[in-house]
């Protein structure tokens, strides 16, 4: 219960740093919002443009603009979009249903397809397989995410018309809630796909030098000495503790699969909040970019926290303290 608590109040000041942090990058970028604000509406005088930073306090001093900020951010009032008119916890409510599913499919299927290419390839390290597995780990790593996903749409949307390119549901879906299940997990497929694959890599990698490391200690050869069955020893004895810098490698990596989404989400129009950050930028929507860069912080921290959790659990040696008894 300690180790949560403290982790709790790292997580919670490491957000806080954050959100000061963005505000003063973003606040500080060149550019005016209310240009930006007055050119929607077909542009304006310098009157115009002066009362539409007072309305929206862009007219204060940055370290008072700051302390409005935090105030409304402690309040869970995340401002108000100043391209769509609506709040921005409101916007980001509707599209970060989309990008979790998104990320957890894509982290789900590089870790379950990378962790089982891995063990493969660490029984036989001299043989084909295990030479396969570098290659294409080396390929998958190296290829751009944007690249993957123009490479795969070419392949399975024009070569091969297998999977729909573009959005969550098909534009005049009318079906049931399996129907429409079914319908996302089609859409859901390419997104996925060119999301998970630079990071089935590096697990695919990572999987294969901890079991070679794993299978070679006197544990494992001990249980083979006792007639273990080998499926017992490889899943059984060393992969419990090869998993262990997998799972650390999960945690730190997440934050890399939501900055990946933005890509992903623009390439596929998937309408998940990398989609909603794009549009943000390009219309200098400063509550909008913050309060999506608040909610990416904020599924960072957690992950990383399920992360530490799921690390103890694997290996109860872990102390309070993240150390091996």
């Amino acid at each position: 219960m300690l180790f949560v608590l403290k982790r709790l109040l790292f997580g919670l000041a490491l957000l806080v740093g954050v959100v000061v942090l963005n505000f003063l990058l973003i606040r500080l970028a060149p550019g005016d919002a209310a240009a930006v604000i007055a050119g929607e509406m077909g542009g304006a005088s310098e009157e115009i443009l002066a009362r539409i930073r007072s309305e929206y306090g862009l007219d204060k001093p940055i370290l008072v603009q700051l302390g409005i900020y935090l105030a409304d951010v402690l309040r869970g009032d995340l401002g108000q979009s100043y391209y769509f008119n609506q709040p921005v916890t409101a916007l980001i409510a509707a599209r970060i249903g989309p990008t979790i599913l998104l990320v957890l499919t894509a982290q789900l299927f590089a870790i379950g397809l990378g962790v089982f290419m891995g063990v493969l390839a660490a029984r036989r390290p001299q043989g084909w397989l295990s030479a396969t597995v570098a290659v294409l780990s080396t390929v998958g790593y190296a290829a751009p995410v944007f690249w993957t996903g123009i490479m795969l749409t070419i392949l399975f949307a024009s070569m091969l018309p297998l999977f729909p390119v573009e959005g969550m549901v098909s534009a005049r879906f009318d079906g049931n809630a399996f129907d429409y299940a079914l319908d996302v997990a089609h859409h859901l497929v390419l997104p996925a796909l060119t999301l998970g694959i630079i990071f089935l890599a590096q697990y695919a990698r990572l999987s294969r030098a901890a079991m070679i490391e794993v299978l070679g200690a006197d544990y494992v050869r001990t249980a083979r000495a006792k007639g273990v069955r080998e499926r017992s020893v490889v899943f059984k004895h060393a992969l419990r503790n090869a998993v262990l810098p997998i799972l650390t490698v999960a945690g730190l990596q997440f934050g890399n699969l939501i900055s990946g989404a933005l890509l992903v989400e623009t390439v596929f129009n998937w309408p998940g909040m990398g989609r909603l950050a794009f549009e943000s930028i390009l219309r200098r929507d400063y509550p909008l970019l913050l309060g999506v860069l608040f909610f990416s912080a904020l599924m960072v921290i957690v992950a990383n926290l399920l992360t530490d959790l799921s690390y103890r659990l694997a290996d109860p040696r872990i102390d309070q303290e993240g150390r091996r008894a």
